[in-house]
């Protein structure tokens, strides 16, 4: 295992003994970059919490942590191939994980990923009870996201533009998110939206709303042209359905390796 400073991740080396090398079924990784969630360490806090908030304002990418994370990325890849890299995070380190993935996918390089309680910034409307009341409040958010995204031109800059969020369809990440986390637990409604919105036959508008989000529209009206982390065309979403006693269980890592745990996954492939 090799830390990577100031010590917000760590790359695992596999090194499984000589008979395990000539298993024809055997899929794990060589290395495993391993990214931590916020810590309450006086020595991290001050700077985990300023990242939570590049995060809120799209600004991930800007800072020097991922500037560190991407090129121990790139490294790791160039030395030992993207077969053999997988990458993971819970938390903040999800959303670490999640822009390393998306980064490099842009190039054509897909890592397999596991993305646990990854954030997803948004209006908490998936912990509405009222499933009608709900979908309605979807549907007018992607009807005003799309009619922005189209007035902006924010979409698709000209014709012969090629899709960068249609690009990205290929790499699917494994997205583990639990109801109870208001974190993570948009991304639930995020991915099953579109199926409903293609079953009413307006499956155009999703699409286009679903590449941007009103937070992202107002910054680029502003000036800040930034694209939000959350935003993904493909997942494995696995949502933990085993009943948590509050934010702090729902949110925590612990919880994906509990005996009882009961889960339910989901493919996700953006077309």
């Amino acid at each position: 295992m090799m830390w990577i400073p100031p010590y917000f991740a760590a790359i695992y080396e596999f090194r499984p003994p000589k008979s395990h090398y000539h298993s024809s079924v055997d899929e794990s990784p060589r290395y495993v970059i391993a990214f931590r969630g916020t810590i309450t360490k006086p020595e991290s806090v001050s700077r985990d919490l300023e990242l939570d908030l590049h995060i809120l304002r799209n600004g991930l990418h800007e800072t020097s942590r991922f500037e560190i994370a991407i090129q121990a990325v790139r490294n790791v890849v160039a030395t030992v191939g993207e077969s053999n890299v997988w990458i993971a995070g819970h938390s903040l380190g999800a959303a670490m994980a999640l822009l390393a993935g998306k980064t490099m996918a842009k190039t054509g390089i897909f890592l397999q990923a596991f993305l646990f309680n990854s954030p997803f910034f948004s209006a908490p409307i998936e912990r509405i009870k009222d499933e009608r009341v709900k979908h309605g409040l979807r549907i007018a958010s992607s009807v005003i996201t799309a009619g922005l995204a189209f007035a902006t031109k924010k979409s698709y800059q000209n014709s012969r533009s090629v899709d960068p969020f249609a690009a990205l369809s290929a790499w699917i990440p494994f997205l583990f998110v639990n109801p109870g986390d208001h974190l993570c637990s948009e991304y639930i409604g995020y991915l099953e939206h579109r199926k409903k919105m293609d079953d009413f036959g307006i499956g155009a508008i999703e699409r286009l709303a679903t590449r941007n989000s009103l937070g992202g529209l107002l910054m680029g009206a502003m000036g800040r042209d930034s694209e939000p982390l959350h935003l993904i065309p493909s997942a494995n979403l696995i949502v933990n359905v085993t009943p948590c006693q509050d934010f702090k269980e729902a949110h925590g890592i612990h919880q994906w390796w509990r005996p009882d745990l009961d889960i339910k996954s989901k493919l996700y492939n953006y077309k």
